[in-house]
């Protein structure tokens, strides 16, 4: 496998693109959310990375401290990635996981670097920083903890509910710079849950994360993604998922179609063929010019859930970059709590 754009010290020689195998500590673990599942354990040379300039996001830094998601996701476009280390994009993407174990103190070091410049970070936008590793790993508490001792803007897309085991770091962070917090929930539909997204936390047990996170003062966003066609993108789901997410209290809801990257692609395409074979010819169609469903059909879909959300009372993200929100103020002694206002976080 190929590590070398993962370990710190590599041997500048010209053949590098392998590491020494005592750099990768590889384990498994026999226990019931960890069976089937090989964790190799590097330590990262670098941890900030910068998007490429070519990229649709709204933001030009990341961290990612684990390559590979056990959420299993059949149409996650983060795949292509495990090519890279010569990992397969199937099966062993979503159980053969990289952990940079070292991430918070190598975070902590790029942050007090005289070259940063406090540019806003996002986290869980390739693959997920609370997926099931994280429950043993812990590195998002050291993680958030160190953005919030340089009150360094970030954000954080999940589908895992153990962000909730944060809460209080993200409300020490919020005090101190721009936090924005996003839960991805793309229908709530359980059957069509189960079969593609078969790691991940119910539909509904994501949204009641929002209506805590809520409870606690943080608002919360909603990325309804994806939205898949043909199998979720019906009038009735479209409805059902955005009154789910009004109910949960989201601040407001952005819609995305899905889309299928290279890698991404071929899995989800043989997932369809074996559960959904009647709509192969409809998928190659739509998706016969590139990765992204045509823009009329990207329209539509964003004009529904958009009327939806006014509907049900919640506005649509203004994406294209972050809000700048002040930070909260804390309560003075002796004030109640529900006299204080909510901690606006920015969105993505």
């Amino acid at each position: 496998m190929r590590w070398d754009n993962l370990v710190e010290n590599r041997p500048m020689t010209g053949n590098s693109a392998l590491f020494a195998a005592d750099a990768v500590t590889t384990r498994t673990f026999d226990t019931p959310e960890f069976r089937g599942i090989t964790f190799h354990e590097v330590r990262a040379r670098s941890i900030l990375n910068r998007v490429p300039g070519a990229s649709r996001m709204p933001f030009e830094w990341t961290v990612n401290p684990y390559r590979g998601c056990s959420h299993a996701c059949v149409y996650c476009f983060a795949r292509k990635t495990h090519s890279y280390l010569d990992l397969d994009t199937g099966v062993g993407f979503d159980s053969q996981i990289v952990v940079k174990t070292n991430a918070p103190d190598l975070l902590r070091r790029e942050l007090a670097s005289r070259h940063w410049r406090g540019e806003h970070i996002a986290m869980g936008t390739n693959v997920d920083c609370y997926q099931r590793a994280e429950g043993r790993y812990r590195l998002m508490p050291g993680i958030i903890s160190a953005l919030r001792d340089r009150a360094n803007p970030f954000s954080i897309l999940t589908k895992g509910t153990l962000i909730l085991r944060d809460l209080e770091l993200l409300r020490q962070a919020a005090e101190v710079t721009e936090v924005g917090v996003s839960v991805s929930v793309g229908f709530t539909d359980r059957e069509l849950w189960r079969t593609v997204e078969p790691g991940t936390p119910s539909p509904g047990r994501r949204l009641d994360a929002v209506h805590t996170l809520a409870e606690a003062g943080i608002g919360c966003s909603v990325l309804m993604a994806p939205v898949i066609p043909f199998l979720g993108d019906s009038p009735e789901q479209l409805r059902a998922t955005v009154s789910a997410i009004a109910a949960a209290g989201a601040v407001s809801v952005t819609p995305l179609v899905l889309h299928l990257r290279p890698g991404a692609r071929e899995w989800y395409l043989r997932w369809l063929g074996l559960h959904h074979p009647h709509l192969v010819e409809r998928y190659e169609r739509m998706y016969g010019d590139g990765a992204y469903a045509p823009t009329w059909y990207q329209r539509r879909i964003t004009r529904q859930v958009h009327e939806l959300a006014d509907e049900f009372g919640i506005g649509p993200a203004h994406r294209g970059g972050s809000r700048r929100v002040a930070p909260a103020r804390r309560a003075e002694e002796g004030e109640p709590a529900e006299e204080q206002g909510p901690t606006q976080l920015t969105l993505l």
